[in-house]
């Protein structure tokens, strides 16, 4: 995609998640669109920003960290990260991001925890669920996300805000539905179980699914091809 596509994508991919919401019965500022900007140079994350977008997602931590210092400027851009997290790797993160989407083991939460600096707000994070129970994939199962929901709560250096999910293609509106359905029954009770964690996030929808994630009360949708063009790969 060339910069001069990008005002008409990304007005494209708001306008589409407004419509979700409506038909969802919604508020049209129920949910967020999250900029997925990875393999994207950093002149299209500035254009961006200038056409009113303020929260990124990035999947390669070096990319990411690269882009952040040739953007330090824009100090009101939100950074989430929202790749697979390794242990040598936490210490950047909790430098550098306001968000991290991929949690689904404690000892990754430790080390975030004990790494986020004091003059910074706590890292907000979710827990990577693998609703659809796939051996490629990250993610804490289903069965076992209250145990750790009930650990990452008490980090003082994280602010737990909810679950996120990648679940299986699906072709029809009603198959893809239905992870995203139990997604939003897991968010449900862990809202029960932790009455005192301000449990306000699924981030889960991305372009082939996005109604379906809306229709379950996805609150963070993830959106790269729709708004930048398809990824670089060289």
């Amino acid at each position: 995609m060339t910069d001069n596509a990008l005002p008409a994508s990304l007005a494209s991919a708001r306008q589409r998640l407004e419509h979700a919401l409506i038909d969802a019965g919604r508020p049209v500022n129920d949910a967020s669109l999250l900029a997925v900007s990875k393999t994207k140079p950093a002149s299209m994350i500035r254009q961006a920003s200038a056409l009113g977008q303020r929260e990124f997602g990035e999947n390669y931590l070096q990319e990411a960290l690269d882009k952040q210092a040739e953007l330090a400027d824009l100090d009101d851009l939100v950074w989430h990260f929202i790749g697979p997290l390794q242990s040598n790797k936490t210490r950047a993160v909790a430098e550098n991001f306001a968000w991290l989407h991929t949690i689904d083991r404690l000892k990754i939460a430790k080390r975030l925890s004990e790494q986020r600096p004091p003059h910074l707000a706590p890292l907000n994070v979710c827990l990577q669920v693998n609703i659809s129970r796939e051996p490629s994939k990250s993610g804490v199962m289903p069965e076992d996300v209250e145990a750790l929901a009930q650990e990452v709560a008490a980090l003082p250096g994280l602010k737990l805000r909810g679950l996120m999910a990648i679940p299986a293609p699906a072709e029809s509106l009603a198959a893809q539905r239905q992870p995203l359905a139990e997604m939003r029954k897991l968010l449900s009770a862990l809202q029960k179980a932790l009455p005192d964690t301000p449990l306000d996030t699924l981030s889960m929808g991305m372009s082939d699914d996005l109604e379906a994630a809306v229709l379950e009360g996805a609150t963070l949708v993830r959106l790269g091809t729709a708004i930048f063009g398809a990824r670089n790969t060289t």
